[in-house]
């Protein structure tokens, strides 16, 4: 399985160590999304940073949609530089843990959100208590969708 972490809080109070492991996982900012396999080692870095971000299992449809829209990712630049055929291959791949982000090269590991539509419930609590922060599951494809902005025609 991959897990998509976003990271919600920004830099106030914040240790040594909590500031390191989000280095480490690449968010350095607010509204920042990584894709990460579901590893011990990822384990352990989430949970020390969980009082600033969220995570969940992401689906393949998401993956696929967050690469398009927000890693201009195209069927090409997949094709020409993975072993992959399509996005769609791609996501599906990286949704059941067989492949990475650097599996294709030139897609950037961080790929930059808008603040979600309607906002976050609670920066400061966590998600079973009706907050923003901490594991989501599955419900981290809602706020995934909420944001990524859909261009009006």
């Amino acid at each position: 399985m991959t897990w998509a972490v976003v990271r919600i809080r920004g830099k106030v109070r914040r240790s040594a160590p909590v500031t390191d492991t989000l280095r480490m996982l690449r968010l350095t900012r607010q509204n920042h999304c990584v894709l990460v396999p579901e590893t011990p080692a990822y384990r352990g870095m989430v949970q020390r940073v969980k009082d600033f971000i969220t995570w969940g299992e992401v689906s393949p449809e998401t993956i696929a949609k967050l690469l398009l829209k927000r890693g201009r990712l195209t069927d090409a630049a997949v094709k020409s530089n993975s072993r992959f055929k399509s996005v769609w291959d791609f996501a599906q791949a990286l949704a059941k843990g067989e492949a990475t982000v650097a599996d294709v090269k030139g897609l950037t590991p961080v790929l930059r959100l808008h603040p979600p539509r309607g906002g976050f419930e609670a920066t400061k609590r966590p998600f079973r208590d009706k907050g923003s922060l901490g594991y989501r599951g599955t419900d981290i494809n809602d706020l995934i969708e909420r944001m990524i902005f859909e261009e009006a025609a």
